[in-house]
């Protein structure tokens, strides 16, 4: 995972782009967020594994859903479909 600081050999590791292997979550579109959101998580995995994952659905169910990544960034169905098509997207 990308999302934190790295201090062997004072190198950061964060190179810019899209970090596909972050920590990220699933979520039913208003769910309410909250205190508890964490625990709101329908299903949890790296970023492109849960992009993968929404892709798969059928286009009008695609909406009823978003993956929340680490550091509380929301993705929502339209986003996620431009993301998937990115020459970097991860395919497996």
């Amino acid at each position: 995972m990308t999302d934190h600081p790295s201090t062997f050999k004072g190198d950061h590791d964060h190179h810019g782009g899209i970090q596909w292997d972050d920590r990220a979550s699933l979520h039913h579109t208003g769910d309410g967020n909250g205190v508890l959101d964490g625990a709101k998580g329908l299903r949890s995995g790296s970023f492109a594994e849960l992009v993968r994952h929404l892709m798969l659905l059928p286009e009008q169910e695609r909406a009823d859903y978003y993956i929340e990544k680490a550091g509380d960034r929301e993705y929502h169905a339209a986003e996620i479909a431009e993301l998937s098509k990115r020459p970097d997207f991860p395919r497996e």
